[in-house]
């Protein structure tokens, strides 16, 4: 079994960043979570600086975010990675980072998005 990769997620989240240039340059975050009692993505909250909240939907870095993120998840679950259930991806200025923090930090409902 191959050793989990520290520059997955970075790499992953840059070419998003690249991707979608005009929308990282706004300032934002979102904070996620996954299920309990699996490695998938269970509930997201945006803030957004500006309003592009129809521009992030529409141009589908909303969804590729979404999907990095169940990734992310499900990759640091295989490897047993801690943390791996919560955390934070701000962007801004053109860059995409992750924060991944302890349980319980975001008390973010389940569901959300």
């Amino acid at each position: 079994m191959s050793n989990f990769d520290k520059n997955f997620e970075a790499a992953r989240l840059a070419m998003l960043a690249k991707q979608h240039s005009d929308i990282v340059k706004v300032t934002g975050e979102v904070v996620f979570c996954a299920e309990d009692d699996g490695d998938r993505l269970s509930g997201t909250s945006w803030t957004l600086e500006e309003d592009i909240f129809d521009q992030v939907t529409e141009s589908g870095f909303k969804l590729h975010l979404i999907e990095l993120l169940d990734d992310f998840i499900a990759h640091r679950g295989q490897f047993n990675v801690l943390p791996k259930k919560e955390g934070i991806v701000r962007f801004g200025g053109g860059d995409l980072s992750i924060e991944w923090l302890p349980e319980g930090s975001t008390h973010l409902s389940k569901g959300d998005t």
